[in-house]
């Protein structure tokens, strides 16, 4: 058997490069009782970035799957942040350690929002599915699903005195629910377009909307409630003159809602200066402040004035009215004045504050001193952090830092290696910047033009830069100064590459031609002794079409252009004849490289195909399908005929150029993939991305076998499309506004396996103690047991384990997908399960779950009533048993407490320490007046 071709493994190493990516927003949280505004979360593509804003370092990351993060809330007691994704899932992470063990699963899009309860025990999210879902976190799993909205939901705010919800969505409807009964008695259709913002005020008795124009509506909140003793006529009559509804907000189902909770009417509206859409809409944690943007780089501030200040206000209203009409009418003495009360007396406008560019999201925090600290993520990968003082009158925002040296603000269009494998080049439209590949850190960063194309000038000392101006750019990393500009094309520079003796480089452009440029060391005129590196212009090579990408082979014998006509033209490089013409592309060839030997020529094309071209005759070896949309860039890996192409699909793919195979597809981008660069040694890349980021990937010792990697593939898209099946229905339930929160996922598919698989291996067993009883009965002795199954010796009563295993969000869904004729046999485990008083909860839950899906069948089963009858005894007498222990533990807990406080004067827990604190500081102040008299 001959020797097989051996490939190594390319895993993904680090993301870095991006500070904020634009599809999540940007929260305040707090770090290990650290002060309070100093730490920001971000989304930075699958992964969370903790920044400390004071030193602009990144202090924790909390490490993502593969899909990228759209929302992040912090939980009330700032110890955990729910992160919301792309693909529906939410994960809640511990902030001390930075671990996430817990996840849900419900969504099947893009995670909109999310909101924690005061408590901090339930958890809503939203969805671009339209679905509203009520989250246990303490029990990890999910309540309910809330269905009614068209369209992607916007914003939800819980109101925890009355266990209501509001939820607003792009489909320019609010609605109320109530989270006891579980339905929608209120949907208010006052607003013309979509619903981008809503958040509460005067304790959660307005209502304050932003839409997709500049006015921001408010609604007054009052609450219906029912007299103790109230004669039935009197409430009767009461809720139909309830009834009569504006036409800015209807009641849905008033029909059939026996009583209302609310009413809901317009009070007014707040006029932005701004004309788009609200895109944030934010208060403080007391909603003393509310501020809020567009789509442009200006933040609006307002202050929410409290009923004193208001009454304040109107008092002095009333008293200049009073004294402007006693002037008027003299003596005379007229009608009363009235002043009208406005919701601009109510809320004022406090300051705008300008970002440095377009305001993708924000948030704020007050802190005691009366300043209120605002985090600003904006659009161009950069976070700002302001103060405003609001007890000043005319307060105005102070930017304190702004995050920028980690990352560009645009995309990075062009990456290089330095000769040694340990600096990384950057470029984009604005800046160049020089990484350290071990720690990521910024070396240099620099001022450029827009950039296209870059390298290292042998030596690593400085480095060229190819703009879309058509110039040269050469910058000294030691000073990190531009050397010189040189005006190289008149068009776009769009390639370039250096030659293989290293003494100068070669350059193509939009002008239709390609220059050869020599290195030279001249007197640097700033210094007058000190020699400095220039270029100097040599040769022109005039062709028909604009140049896209030129090569050198490694030999320096040939000289490969690509053109816009869609072919590669070869020439030699002493005397620029013409060699050879590639053609077979059918859309302009973007990117080529020529193997180290010589030998081969790689193309990638903007019609997704990779060609293999022989460079002695020019025939083409073979073409391959290779990405989904436009190659963007191709490389060679040094000293192997292994090639590396990136594409617009988002994708990193290796190929082998000699057997034309496809051997490792490298996922992680979520946008298209610009340009990426090999290190000299092979082990390591780098990719850029519209999505902002740099990604680093490193070559392992692990080799890949390609059938092994075609079947996991394989694999995959089965179990892809096992999970995109028919969603599991409960026989007898109809589809109404509220549903199981659960999602059929290829973990419960797993899970219900599981759940058979041990079933199975129970029916076996039992099958082999019964006949071992009748052989027994046969031969009127006691026979040998038969051998048990070893994994039933280990693991005892399996069927019941395989549901211990299964996380609580999974496990209904587990346990729905099941077939029913496995049903009778785990109540029967489960009978004998409580019968010894293990795992009763978990094993109620199951029961009764089953109970609920299958009521039908298993009460038509007359086999089952001797096992349900003594499930009834058996659960009832079990739960009384625990429910009496968790109340004497907890009786006993509360003595305990009452004991030490006592003895030792300290109370437990935060709340009691700050009314202990409280009592002190009033025993104290009545000492010192005791001292005072006496």
């Amino acid at each position: 058997m001959g020797l097989t071709k051996q490939y190594l493994r390319y895993v993904a190493s680090a993301v870095f490069g991006v500070i904020g990516s634009q599809k999540a927003n940007i929260a305040f949280v707090t770090l290990r009782g650290g002060e309070k505004g100093r730490y920001v979360a971000v989304g930075a593509c699958e992964h969370v970035f903790i920044w400390d804003v004071r030193k602009a370092e990144k202090v924790l990351i909390l490490e993502g799957k593969k899909h990228e993060v759209t929302y992040l809330c912090p939980s009330p007691d700032g110890v955990h942040i729910a992160v919301g994704y792309e693909d529906g899932g939410v994960r809640i992470f511990n902030l001390l350690n930075g671990e996430s063990n817990i996840s849900f699963s419900g969504h099947k899009s893009a995670v909109s929002v999310i909101r924690y309860d005061a408590l901090g025990a339930r958890l809503v999210t939203g969805s671009r599915d339209t679905d509203v879902i009520v989250w246990d976190i303490i029990n990890e799993c999910g309540l309910y699903r809330l269905k009614g909205h068209k369209d992607a939901i916007t914003q939800i705010l819980f109101l925890e005195s009355k266990n209501l919800l509001i939820t607003s969505s792009k489909d320019s409807f609010v609605k109320w629910w109530d989270l006891d009964t579980q339905h929608c008695f209120k949907t208010m259709v006052g607003h013309r377009t979509e619903v981008w913002g809503m958040v509460m005020l005067n304790k959660e008795r307005r209502l304050l909307t932003g839409s997709a124009d500049s006015e921001l509506r408010a609604w007054d909140i009052q609450y219906i409630e029912e007299e103790v003793g109230e004669p039935q006529e009197k409430k009767v009559r009461t809720l139909l003159e309830n009834e009569e509804e504006d036409e800015e907000g209807l009641d849905e189902e008033s029909d059939f809602c026996p009583q209302r909770i609310l009413s809901c009417k317009k009070a007014g509206s707040v006029l932005r200066e701004a004309r788009d859409r609200v895109v944030s809409l934010v208060t403080d944690a007391k909603a003393k402040v509310l501020a809020c943007h567009g789509l442009d780089a200006t933040l609006e501030v307002f202050t929410v004035l409290s009923e004193e200040e208001v009454q304040k206000k109107m008092d002095r209203k009333l008293k200049k009215a009073k004294k402007k009409a006693k002037f008027q009418e003299g003596e005379e003495h007229g009608p009363e004045p009235v002043v009208e009360r406005k919701l601009s007396d109510e809320i004022q406008k406090l300051a705008n504050i300008k970002a440095s560019s377009k305001i993708r999201s924000m948030d704020c925090l007050a802190v005691p001193n009366g300043e209120m600290k605002l985090a600003l993520l904006l659009q161009n990968n950069t976070v700002e952090t302001y103060t405003l003082n609001t007890t000043e009158k005319n307060p105005t925002g102070t930017k304190t830092s702004r995050l920028t040296l980690s990352g560009h603000r645009t995309d990075v269009r062009t990456l290089a290696f330095s000769s040694d494998n340990i600096a990384i080049l950057s470029a984009s439209g604005e800046t160049v910047k020089v990484w350290n590949r071990s720690t990521l850190q910024v070396i240099r960063t620099m001022g450029c033009e827009y950039a296209l194309c870059s390298l290292f000038v042998p030596g690593d000392r400085q480095i060229i830069l190819g703009t879309k101006s058509g110039k040269i750019q050469l910058f000294d990393l030691a000073s990190g100064s531009l050397l010189e500009t040189t005006d190289a094309h008149a068009g776009a520079l769009w390639s370039m590459c250096l030659s293989p003796d290293q003494r100068g480089i070669v350059t193509g452009g939009a002008d239709k031609t390609v220059k050869f440029w020599d290195f030279e060391l001249i007197k640097d005129q700033d210094s007058g002794k000190n020699k400095r590196l220039t270029v100097k212009h040599t040769r022109t090579l005039q062709l028909d079409e604009d140049v896209l990408c030129v090569r050198f082979s490694p030999d320096q014998r040939l000289l490969a252009v690509s053109l816009l006509d869609c072919t590669v033209k070869i020439f030699y490089t002493d005397t620029l004849k013409f060699f050879l013409s590639l053609y077979g592309h059918k859309l302009p060839v973007l990117c080529l490289d020529i193997s180290h030997d010589s030998a081969l020529i790689g193309t990638g094309s903007a019609d997704r195909n990779v060609k293999i071209w022989g460079l002695d005759f020019g025939d083409c070896h073979r073409s391959m399908f290779a990405h989904d949309d436009s190659v963007m860039f191709l490389q060679f890996v040094p000293k192997t005929h292994l090639f590396f192409t990136a594409g617009k699909d988002r994708k990193i793919k290796q190929w082998d150029a000699d057997k034309f195979e496809h051997i490792q597809t490298l996922e992680g981008h979520h946008r298209e993939v610009w340009c990426l660069a090999i290190s000299p040694n092979g082990d390591h890349i780098v990719s850029s991305s519209h999505d902002k980021s740099l990604r680093l990937w490193e070559r392992t010792r692990e080799p890949i076998i390609l059938e092994e990697e075609k079947e996991m593939e394989r694999e995959a898209e089965f179990e892809e499309s096992l999970a995109k099946g028919d969603e599991p229905v409960v026989p007898g339930e109809t589809k109404g506004e509220a549903e199981p929160a659960g999602k059929k996922t290829i973990e419960t598919v797993k899970a219900a396996e599981r759940i058979m698989e041990a079933v199975e291996l129970y029916r076996e067993e039992s099958e082999k103690l019964e006949e071992h009883s009748a052989a027994c009965k046969a031969a009127g002795k006691e026979l040998p047991p038969p051998k048990m199954n070893p994994i039933l010796v280990a693991f005892g009563n399996i069927s019941v384990s395989v549901c211990f295993n299964i996380s609580t969000g999974e496990l209904e869904v587990s346990l729905l997908v099941l077939p029913f004729p496995y049903v009778p046999d785990l109540l029967k485990l489960f009978n004998g399960y409580v019968q010894q008083g293990l795992e009763v909860e978990l094993v109620c839950r199951c029961l009764f779950f089953l109970l609920r899906v299958h009521f039908g069948q298993i009460t038509s089963n007359q086999m089952l009533l001797s096992v349900i009858d003594e499930l009834r005894t058996n659960t009832i007498s079990k739960v009384r048993e625990i429910r009496d222990v968790l109340g004497f533990n907890s009786a006993g807990l509360q003595f305990l407490q009452r004991e030490i406080e006592s003895k030792e004067d300290v109370m437990f827990f935060a709340d009691a320490t700050d009314r202990f604190e409280e009592k002190k500081r009033k025993r104290k102040k009545r000492e010192r007046a005791v001292l005072t008299i006496t």
